[in-house]
């Protein structure tokens, strides 16, 4: 049993990361600016970041918006701020490789999907939209999406597997809820390499404590992977005011066409 240990990026690896983004990601500058009548603001006109937390029809909280990770460092490392996570020997020496390969053979960088919960950890705009009976996550980077079900269903047994798995959502107080499972096993928890096996489930808890702030209280489940469940808290900024706008990746700038193979 092999614990989780906390990496550095080689400056080739933060190099071929950087250009990854630049490439495969807009500019801030070219999202589109609108201005929302709903937002609070403040008396100079800008959003009020620390207004109250805006409801749906229905009282529960309403997570619509654009998103994009405050945590940086989680995003290199999910398990940084979570100490004694512990992975099963044959998925410790999966991990390994990906830490001395140094994220060469990431599923992002041949255009493959991120998954739960990497996709959210990009530093990439993320939108949440709310309907009767499910909840969408719209992703800008390789224009992907999320379907989290809200309409009493109970997860499927036997899903069969998918990079973002097969999610239902409930409320819990001010928490939004999600359980997930039926996840393929080729994707990566986050940019550091850390693998999961096709038996991983997540929960995770999102939070809007104010307009401009989401949190998600993530758990990790996977017992082929790791020896015992394990979680952490991602915090998340508001984007206010803008829209997504497309982000395809381009295979022929994959990592081995940035730094060689």
């Amino acid at each position: 049993m092999i614990g989780v240990r906390r990496r550095t990026l080689t400056p080739s690896a933060a190099a071929a990361f950087l250009c990854i983004v630049a490439i495969s990601s807009p500019l801030s500058a070219q999202w589109a600016k609108r201005a929302d009548p709903k937002a609070p603001h403040t008396k100079d006109g800008k959003v009020n970041l620390a207004g109250p937390s805006p409801k749906q029809a229905n009282g529960n909280p309403d997570l619509s918006g654009m998103w994009v990770v405050a945590d940086a460092h989680l995003q290199f490392n999910m398990a940084a701020d979570t100490p004694g996570v512990e992975l099963t020997p044959a998925y410790a020496a999966i991990y390994k490789d990906h830490l001395e390969q140094q994220g060469k053979d990431r599923p992002s960088g041949n255009c493959l999907p991120h998954s739960i919960p990497d996709a959210m950890l990009a530093p990439t705009p993320f939108k949440f939209i709310h309907t009767p009976g499910e909840t969408l996550i719209l992703f800008e980077e390789f224009v992907d999406f999320r379907q989290i079900f809200t309409d009493g269903r109970e997860l499927p047994k036997n899903a069969e597997g998918a990079w973002f798995g097969y999610s239902v959502g409930r409320w819990e107080g001010g928490a939004f809820v999600v359980d997930t499972r039926g996840f393929n096993d080729k994707s990566w928890l986050d940019d550091d390499g850390h693998p999961h096996s096709d038996a991983l489930h997540t929960i995770e808890r999102f939070r809007r404590p104010d307009y401009g702030h989401l949190t998600m209280e993530i758990t990790i489940d996977d017992p082929k992977a790791y020896v015992k469940p394990w979680n952490t808290t991602v915090h998340f900024n508001l984007l206010p005011e803008f829209e997504l706008i497309e982000g395809v990746c381009d295979n022929n700038y994959d990592v081995p066409h940035l730094v060689g193979k």
